[in-house]
């Protein structure tokens, strides 16, 4: 993994790292020594950001949840104070520029996360939507995310991968996307079956439902 850290406009400073992928009952196996490639010598490390998204050793988005979570209700704090001084409209507004954007950044990655990391996404959206409204913790808050047309975060995360998936069977996204869809006809051992009429997609036979092969 390659990160760059800008110290003026004509020097950089390269810090390479690297890390492993391995379940979270084999992570004590993972070495820990470092790695000498050349004159450098690289670390291993547990969690890597790379381009906004922190990915963990064990694959559970935990620390890029956590971060984000933490960094919404960080902006939230700073607009309680200011919350009865401005209209609603324009709380709104800030919610929405500053706080769901962070939600909405590279989401679809977070698809099969456990559901307590959800759920404490979707206390970050509930926390907004009440602070928006005035209204108490002991609130209904699904009538505030209707009338904010505001998803749920699960709802969220399906919406942006049937996205993605319709981007990509139309020609709109990446041929490295693109080409890794495939229908049930383009395989001859399923041409005959009554699956490769419909307009389902493959899906890959895998040995592990969590990390795959």
């Amino acid at each position: 993994m390659l990160s760059c850290i800008v110290i003026s406009k004509l020097f950089f400073v390269i810090q390479l790292t690297f890390f492993f992928f391995s379940a979270v009952t084999l992570l004590h196996q993972l070495p820990q020594q470092s790695l000498r490639v050349g004159s450098d010598l690289i670390t291993p490390i547990l969690v890597v950001r790379d381009l906004g998204i922190y990915l963990d050793a064990d694959a559970s988005m935990r620390s890029h949840v956590m971060r984000t979570t933490s960094a919404c209700f960080a902006v939230l704090r700073q607009f309680r104070g200011i919350r009865r001084s401005i209209l609603r409209t324009v709380y709104q507004s800030l919610v929405s520029c500053l706080v769901l954007p962070r939600l909405d950044y590279c989401n679809s990655i977070l698809a099969g996360i456990p559901l307590h990391l959800v759920q404490c996404l979707q206390s970050v959206m509930n926390a907004a939507a009440q602070l928006v409204f005035s209204s108490s913790k002991c609130d209904h808050i699904t009538p505030h995310l209707r009338q904010l047309h505001w998803l749920m975060i699960s709802w969220w995360i399906d919406f942006k991968l049937a996205v993605l998936v319709y981007k990509c069977l139309h020609g709109l996204a990446p041929s490295y996307l693109a080409d890794e869809l495939h229908h049930p006809a383009e395989s001859e051992s399923r041409r005959r079956l009554r699956s490769a009429s419909s307009h389902e997609l493959s899906v890959p036979r895998t040995r592990l439902s969590t990390y795959g092969d």
